[in-house]
């Protein structure tokens, strides 16, 4: 009997999984690998079952022979392990170097890769859906961010300020020799929240229009979501702004250890900003934690001794200080272009709490690489107004154009064509 080999990374099991094992075990014993959660969310994706619930499940359907935990997008060490006869996958490979990798790997040893057509139905259109509805429920969003800080080697975050950056964060992927990259979660910051309502980032954008920015991001999207919160504003408010957030599925907060009235950090010194009080500070950070109610939640404060040219010791002792009283993550800033200081930070952060995650911003150092900041210990990079920053040039652009040339045809080469608007948002 032939030996036949399939990998699974479903929720929901409908009518094209069932297909796709009926032609399987019509050729022979099949193993069905269920994706684990590691390789499901290096790739972007996530799973409202863990991955020996899925195995479970996927163990249940007849035909199914025997079953493993596949631990890598690519087929190359399976193939290797069970030298299947024949690898079966629907056709229309949501990344090709995956099947090009496991054409590599059975022709080795002679064995075929047999694709079907991928079914089409309304049933499966609605099982497909359900599974996106489910992952965009608080309960699940909310818990997605601290089982990425646990599987990736770093979390990748790009901000997002309304729906429609929130479905660019969400969909935006480029194909790379280790699969599929894509963003793992969203920022929305203080500056581009107010930004985007043509207001400064003084804090003038409230708590009940950040939370509505929340809302129309998470309507549209699954990732998780960071919201920035300046300094957590009074402590007496903290508590029933974290309170709303957990509800509203945000995964994580960040406050940093500035107080008085709100100016951006990146105007550092020149500005007249003050650094918080250590133990005032830790007390804040104390009584969020205190307020939250599920474990998913994460407080993560920002520490900026570097911005405020208060010297690299006092960074790293209040960063202690705060994952002392409780913080479940740093965030370090800097001014500065070269990413020396911030690099340094780190190295010597990590000496002194090895499994706190550490967040870097690399907005003026921007030309550090991912790589060389997670060599650095860093868990999580966050793209912090990108996004914001790019729309502003092309938009007034092409409002420019229209007005010198009394027309909108020398614009329409560079805008997106309205029937990719209408794919890029779901409907219902």
């Amino acid at each position: 009997m032939k030996t036949v080999y399939t990998c699974f990374d479903t929720d929901v099991i409908h009518e094209g999984h069932l297909e796709l094992i009926r032609q399987a075990s019509a050729v022979g014993e099949l193993t069905v690998g269920a994706l684990s959660d590691r390789a499901l969310m290096s790739c972007g994706g996530f799973s409202t079952l863990g991955e020996k619930e899925r195995a479970l499940m996927y163990s249940g359907l007849e035909g199914v022979g025997r079953l493993c935990i596949q631990d890598d997008i690519f087929y190359g060490g399976e193939i290797e392990r069970y030298r299947p006869d024949v690898v079966i996958h629907a056709e229309g490979w949501r990344i090709p170097a995956v099947r090009e990798q496991a054409l590599r790997a059975l022709e080795h040893y002679g064995g075929t890769l047999m694709e079907i057509p991928r079914l089409s139905s309304e049933s499966i259109r609605r099982a497909e859906g359900a599974m996106r509805d489910r992952l965009s429920m608080p309960e699940f969003r909310r818990r997605r961010l601290r089982a990425q800080l646990k599987a990736l080697p770093i979390v990748r975050v790009i901000e997002a300020h309304n729906g429609l950056t929130g479905l660019i964060a969400e969909k935006t992927s480029v194909a790379a020799a280790e699969g599929l990259r894509q963003f793992d979660a969203m920022w929305i910051s203080s500056l581009c929240d107010s930004a985007a309502r043509g207001k400064p980032d003084i804090a003038l954008v409230d708590m009940t229009a950040r939370a509505g920015t929340v809302t129309e991001i998470t309507e549209v999207t699954t990732k998780p979501v960071i919201l920035d919160c300046d300094n957590g504003g009074a402590p007496e408010h903290l508590p029933y702004n974290i309170r709303t957030l957990e509800r509203l599925g945000v995964s994580a907060v960040m406050i940093e250890d500035k107080e008085g009235a709100k100016k951006n950090s990146l105007f550092g010194v020149r500005h007249g900003q003050t650094q918080a009080d250590r133990e005032d500070f830790c007390r804040k950070i104390a009584a969020g934690k205190e307020a939250q109610l599920t474990e998913d939640f994460m407080l993560i404060a920002r520490v900026e001794s570097l911005i405020l040219e208060k010297g690299m010791e006092d960074a790293l002792e209040r960063a202690q200080s705060y994952v002392r009283a409780g913080a479940d993550g740093i965030m370090i800033h800097s001014r500065r272009k070269d990413p020396g200081e911030i690099l340094d930070f780190c190295k010597r952060f990590r000496e002194r709490c090895p499994d706190t995650p550490l967040v870097a911003v690399p907005s003026s150092y921007n030309g550090v690489t991912e790589e060389q900041l997670s060599a650095c210990g860093v868990n999580m990079v966050i793209y912090a107004n990108q996004l914001i920053r790019s729309a502003f040039p092309a938009m007034q652009q092409t409002a420019e154009e229209i007005l010198r040339f009394h027309r909108a045809k020398e614009s329409e080469e560079r805008l997106m064509p309205i029937s990719d608007i209408i794919t890029l948002i779901d409907t219902i």
